[in-house]
């Protein structure tokens, strides 16, 4: 069984993955930074200073805060700003992934392009020879 495991975990593939997620999880984080700090300040700059992450409706009327923290210690809230920034960063992340995406696809393609336009290498001699004396064979 230990052996089945360590060939699972040696294939290609659980790799890739690991890296990938942990690439993605570091990622997620970047693009998190990006949005909290550098788009939301100039959106709520643009539209008159507000920011979203403290958009929220009190679901109780014990909650009396005006910020979201300080609200959710007070009671359920309706969080719908935080979800705004969630959805932004979402748009954001998932257009970085197509731009890469299109680019990787781009550069196979035009791999695979310079692949067709290489001419074909010639056969070695032993090859070339036997074909001409098939040639040779077939014309009697």
């Amino acid at each position: 069984m230990l052996k089945e495991f360590q060939e699972f975990i040696a294939k290609g593939n659980v790799m890739d993955l690991a890296v990938g997620v942990i690439i993605g999880g570091a990622f997620g984080l970047i693009v998190s930074s990006l949005v909290d700090d550098i788009i939301m300040p100039i959106v709520g700059a643009i539209f008159g200073g507000f920011d979203f992450s403290n958009y929220f409706l009190p679901l109780s009327s014990n909650v009396t805060a005006t910020s979201l923290a300080a609200a959710r210690e007070q009671g359920a809230v309706f969080a719908y700003g935080n979800f705004i920034t969630v959805v932004i960063n979402f748009l954001i992340l998932a257009w970085i992934i197509f731009l890469m995406v299109k680019g990787v696809n781009t550069m196979r393609r035009r791999l695979e392009r310079q692949k067709a336009e290489e001419p074909a290498a010639p056969p070695p001699a032993d090859v070339q020879l036997l074909t001409e004396i098939r040639d040779l064979l077939a014309r009697k």
